[in-house]
């Protein structure tokens, strides 16, 4: 992702980046990992599936599948195996799981609901940039990675010829063009919505100094009337630094005439409305620029080792 990033923005890419934290794989396992209240829920349905004949019952087989139970005061306690803090059964622990619905539900009074957790779909797998494997064996990677290499880089051409194929870029030319069209047109968006973000700015801060402006008017108008008094200045201080404040910022903005806070209002609205609109375009056009560059990147790889390889033939072939 950080090499897309770098070749998207014409910047180059580190060749040896040290290694840190944790790796995607180990981060999306941990990710995947229940928590303890969806822990301590599943056992509750299991239990319940089972028909447990009263509360006490109930209790009883959670404690068979590992689950220690203790109360304090009014309140059950419960802690999944492997876990070391307790949680509460009240509604914390999620709607109808408390421990006044489940002795409902075992009164036959109500009805238990399981509750499901969302399950993200994979996104599918898409092209990703190869590695440059004698780079990475210089940088002091060994066989092992040498070996991985190779088969992420088959595995991605293919991605790649796929990719190309589908999308009629099998002319280099093609897909050249293509992928400098979806740069220019991601700029484009991009530079549209940096143009609207800073109207919405420059409104905002407007906004505000029309209304401290008309707020503290009548006080600065006294203060001119006191002759720039000193005593009224250090009692009215405040309102008549805000009223200054004002004035220098219609000054910088070039203000000439005050609009109307109903109009900067509805300008701002329609901006946001605009802005919302392009993003939509603006992360569409972001995901097929990426696609088509590392695409790019990807064949740009293999035209150079073929060229690189001719040339290890010809001097081979010239010093026999």
């Amino acid at each position: 992702m950080s090499d897309t990033i770098c070749i998207e923005n014409g910047l180059s890419i580190v060749e040896n980046p040290k290694p840190h934290g944790k790796s995607y794989n180990k981060w999306l396992g941990e990710q995947a990992k229940p928590s303890h209240r969806e822990q301590l829920r599943v056992m509750i349905d299991r239990a319940l599936e089972q028909k447990p004949a009263d509360f006490d019952a109930l209790l009883k087989l959670l404690i068979e599948m590992g689950c220690e139970v203790s109360r304090r005061g009014k309140a059950i306690r419960l802690k999944a195996p492997g876990w070391k803090n307790v949680a509460r059964m009240d509604d914390k622990l999620g709607a109808g799981y408390s421990e006044a619905e489940i002795r409902a539900v075992l009164a036959g009074e109500k009805q238990h609901t399981p509750r499901k957790k969302s399950i993200v779909q994979p996104e599918p797998p898409k092209v990703n940039l190869l590695v440059d494997i004698q780079a990475k064996l210089q940088a002091g990677k060994g066989a092992g990675y040498a070996r991985w290499a190779k088969v992420f880089n088959l595995k991605q051409m293919a991605q790649t010829m796929n990719y190309l194929s589908e999308n009629n870029l099998l002319e280099y030319a093609v897909l050249e063009e293509k992928a400098a069209a979806a740069t220019a047109h991601h700029n484009d968006l991009s530079a549209q919505i940096k143009a609207a973000e800073k109207r919405m700015a420059e409104i905002a801060v407007l906004r505000t100094h029309i209304v401290n402006y008309a707020k503290t008017r009548e006080t600065y108008v006294a203060y001119r009337k006191a002759g720039y008094s000193r005593k009224f200045r250090e009692e009215h201080e405040e309102e008549i630094l805000l009223h200054q404040a004002a004035k220098n910022a219609f000054d910088e903005m070039g203000v000439k005439k005050l609009p109307k806070v109903k109009d900067l209002q509805a300008e701002y609205s329609k901006l946001l409305e605009e802005k919302k609109k392009t993003y939509a375009e603006y992360r569409r056009s972001r995901e097929e620029m990426r696609e088509l560059l590392t695409a790019k990147a990807n064949v740009d790889r293999v035209l150079k080792m073929e060229v690189e390889q001719d040339v290890e033939k010809e001097k081979d072939h010239g010093q026999r």
